[in-house]
């Protein structure tokens, strides 16, 4: 098990610098941050750090983007603090900001993704990134599945622990796979095809049914031998779709279907009633991706039934991805649910036993 920033006391933290590794990769739209579930999630940890009198120094990526510098007034709006931003991650700048700063202070450095060694998990970025720090935190469970600097190598330099959402991962995750398969129901959708097929795979004999919809749907029907027509597919898995079928029971895939511009683009309403029965009776429910292109108003409407029927069914909820959260926050359902992970992929690999190169650094296996 992991190493936790809850062991640690405030004697242990005061005045001492933490590289805190969190994920700010949002998605941006008409020049501002359209989701910022992942913020949030970050603020429990931040808040306790902060409040022990730790200098606190935020790194993460982001994609969308190059430079976090457009987004921070949103940032702080949604963590609910002030902090310094330093336009670097290593070097010269970071240290003196550090050197500078008061117990309590927090800097957001730059994009960590502008340096070539993050993502070649480079030892020389590694250390001059640990530099000018005391201690590393990886609370950035949705980026644990890279073998990147700050989430690996970094931990050689650094006495390193868990943060308070990464833990939560973990222990949420867990529980899911973990528990009897009886009862336990698996939903998967989505556009990432070659992502979901381990996680099939791996929950043929963990879950009592596992319901399909999105593009990985389209793989199955196709296997089935339904014209698809120009559906979004992969037929790389056609012939693992195909063995699924035959040898499984439990994989349960669309009967009727929302087709548009030879497209199907949404379960049809004798699906979204099937899977919201076989939800009803359910215990533990995992879920991750949208049923259909749920983006666009006209074909969320499966999800949507889908998510009330999880919301109505009782059971414990677990449901990730970044698709699935961002259709969440819009409808405001977010906190209906008894955990939202922040990870899309690395729920996935988490889901299909795939071992995560960000916790396998700091020590769980």
């Amino acid at each position: 098990m992991v190493k936790s920033i809850a062991e640690l006391t405030e004697k242990e933290l005061c005045g001492k610098k933490i590289l805190l590794r969190v994920d700010f990769n949002m998605p941006i739209e008409n020049g501002g941050v359209s989701e910022t579930y992942r913020i949030k999630a970050n603020k429990e940890t931040i808040n306790f750090l902060i409040e022990r009198d730790a200098i606190v120094g935020l790194v993460s990526h982001i994609t969308a983007i190059d430079s976090f510098e457009p987004t921070l007034n949103q940032i702080k709006e949604v963590l609910g603090i002030n902090f310094n931003f330093i336009n670097d991650c290593i070097g010269k700048s970071v240290k003196i900001g550090l050197n500078n700063a008061k117990p309590g202070d927090t800097f957001l450095l730059e994009n960590i993704r502008k340096y070539e060694g993050e993502e070649k998990n480079d030892i020389n970025f590694a250390k001059n990134l640990a530099e000018p720090f005391d201690l590393y935190v990886n609370n950035a469970f949705s980026a644990s599945h890279r073998n990147h600097a700050s989430l690996v190598a970094v931990t050689k330099f650094l006495p390193s622990y868990a943060g308070f959402l990464l833990k939560k991962e973990i222990d949420n995750l867990s529980k899911a796979l973990r528990s009897p398969k009886e009862n336990k129901t698996l939903i998967i959708g989505g556009a990432k095809i070659e992502t979901k097929f381990p996680v099939i795979k791996n929950f043929l004999d963990k879950a009592e049914n596992i319901l399909i919809g999105g593009a990985i749907a389209n793989v199955f029907l196709k296997a089935k031998n339904v014209d698809i027509k120009k559906s979004l597919t992969d037929d790389n898995f056609l012939p693992e779709a195909i063995k699924l079928l035959e040898e499984s029971d439990n994989i349960i895939i669309p009967e009727d279907y929302i087709i548009s511009d030879d497209m199907i683009l949404d379960i049809g309403q004798k699906t979204a009633a099937k899977f919201s029965e076989i939800i009803g009776k359910s215990k533990i429910i995992i879920w991750n991706g949208p049923l259909g292109k749920s983006e666009i108003e006209q074909f969320s409407q499966g999800t949507k039934e889908i998510a009330k029927a999880i919301i109505n069914s009782g059971a414990f909820s677990v449901v990730g991805g970044g698709d699935t959260i961002a259709f969440l926050e819009k409808l405001a359902l977010v906190d209906k649910f008894n955990y939202v992970s922040t990870g899309g992929g690395a729920m996935l690999e988490f889901l299909a036993k795939n071992k995560l190169p960000g916790l396998l650094a700091l020590g769980y296996e």
